[in-house]
């Protein structure tokens, strides 16, 4: 089979996945694939489904690279205020986080938002990660948050539980 058979090949299984995805169907979401390398394009509301996307063209054998184009956007403006008050609602309900182990607030104007506090337990800094990565508005998720059974100071304490704390 020639390369470009293979990427024909290839560009068609990877669009057909994206559309057959519960999640990504309705995004409509572009698939390019040169020399079995995957270009995704298109746009989706959060950063949990471009990254959702990737994973899914990640699993198809014989893709050599995947670079993710894909934006996120939200239907109007959006403060860092509002990322922090969206991401702080999907923290409390995460089955796994504690929020009193770990608060987030968002910087920057650009979708970015940073984890921080304390936990002894590294599953529960992914399922803050996941969580936030689910809210409206977030573009990249940082963690902050220290491993380890010391306890948080009153300041770290204080920054993870204030919404609109912004420092300059």
């Amino acid at each position: 089979m020639t390369n470009k058979n293979h990427d024909n090949e290839l560009r068609r299984h990877v669009r057909s996945l994206l559309e057959e995805d519960k999640d990504l169907r309705g995004y409509g979401l572009n698939a390019d694939v040169v020399e079995g390398e995957v270009q995704l394009q298109g746009i989706v509301d959060t950063l949990k489904e471009k990254e959702r996307a990737e994973a899914i063209v990640r699993q198809i054998p014989r893709i050599k690279k995947v670079a993710n184009a894909v934006s996120i956007s939200t239907d109007g403006s959006i403060t860092d205020k509002d990322v922090t008050m969206e991401v702080s609602e999907e923290l409390e309900i995460a089955p796994s986080v504690d929020m009193r182990h770990i608060g987030a607030i968002a910087i920057g104007g650009d979708g970015t938002v940073i984890l921080k506090g304390n936990t002894d337990d590294p599953a529960e800094i992914e399922a803050a990660r996941e969580a936030a990565s689910k809210a409206r508005g977030v573009t990249r998720v940082l963690s902050q948050v220290r491993l380890g059974a010391e306890e948080p100071s009153l300041e770290d304490l204080f920054h993870s539980q204030v919404n609109n704390d912004v420092e300059e």
